[in-house]
């Protein structure tokens, strides 16, 4: 953390994409966000990134709060939603593109599995260039047929970074990323893009979420560049996944919390659970997520993925 960040308020979130419910993957990545942010005196944020089609049920958003009280999982000010703060993204997107090559793609998404390009550590293909210094001629033939996404170039450069509770990560963005994303064919902002904004405008200081996500970290930290803007500390989390080895997920409604709730297991039962899995309590037993705060460090969570055993 720079010397700026250190006199600035700590300022944590939660982003949760509204796309169903919340199940005991998304508790666990909450709670540790929670506890790094309440155990440092700082602010924590609510933030639904909603630009997914998947995210128009305001069921799974409602259900989320729901969750989220229930658990004792409190914030700091008003929610934020991203659906409201198109504006906010254009305008960023403009001040990039005045910086960085941004640039219209009209590859498919079959296009870019069927290519023979080598894929990126979270399984995506990386970008070949196929459409980077098409002539404006020919971009507007193209459109004439398709609308195109809008890519960001990125140089031959690697971005480093420590993990707060990984530790050190490095990235080559053109060989290990590609040029990627930063407006969909449709209009709707690229995730990477929304976030940035999001999190720029919300001063948020610390970053926490899945190991999953690692890899995107060095894409980000570069468009904290060029938008001029403090990188703020980022800290990833082991997954929890099933005995079976896949990762809990809401699209196989994996342990719900809803569910969980409905069987009768008590938010304190839930959140013993949670806090051993996460190192924090030698063994499971209830308790409130107040009484975790005086005791939590990273340096008691562990690194490698989470087995879920729950009956």
């Amino acid at each position: 953390m720079s010397q700026l960040q250190q006199h600035i308020t700590p300022r944590g979130r939660f982003a949760p994409s509204p796309s169903g419910y919340m199940h005991l993957g998304n508790a666990f990545s909450v709670l540790l966000s929670w506890l790094s942010i309440r155990s440092a005196n700082g602010e924590f944020l609510l933030r639904f990134e909603d630009l997914d089609d998947r995210c128009l049920k305001s069921e799974y958003r409602e259900s989320i709060i729901e969750d989220l009280h229930w658990m004792g999982i409190d914030w700091d000010g008003e929610v934020l939603v991203q659906s409201t703060r198109s504006d906010v993204y254009e305008a960023a997107l403009k001040r990039i593109s005045r910086c960085a090559n941004v640039y219209p793609c009209f590859c498919t998404r079959a296009d870019l599995h069927a290519a023979s390009a080598p894929h990126a550590s979270d399984g995506t293909p990386i970008y070949a260039g196929t459409c980077y210094g098409m002539s404006k001629i020919d971009a507007s033939e193209h459109a004439k047929a398709r609308n195109p996404s809008l890519r960001l170039h990125v140089p031959d450069t690697y971005i480093s970074f420590c993990d707060a509770h990984m530790g050190p990560y490095e990235q080559n963005l053109k060989y290990e990323c590609g040029d990627f994303v930063v407006r969909r064919s449709d209009g709707v902002f690229a995730y990477q893009l929304a976030c940035v904004c999001d999190d720029i405008a919300s001063g948020v200081t610390q970053i926490v979420r899945g190991s999953d996500l690692l890899s995107s970290t060095p894409r980000q930290m570069y468009l904290y560049e060029l938008l001029g803007a403090e990188v703020p500390e980022y800290c990833h989390h082991p997954l929890l996944i099933a005995p079976d080895g896949r990762r809990l997920s809401k699209r196989n409604a994996d342990l719900e919390i809803q569910r969980i709730r409905n069987r009768g297991t008590s938010a304190e039962e839930l959140i013993g659970v949670l806090a051993h899995y996460a190192g924090l309590l030698e063994q499971t037993q209830p308790v409130k997520v107040s009484e975790l705060i005086e005791g939590f460090s990273w340096e008691k969570v562990p690194r490698h993925e989470i087995v879920v055993q729950w009956t």
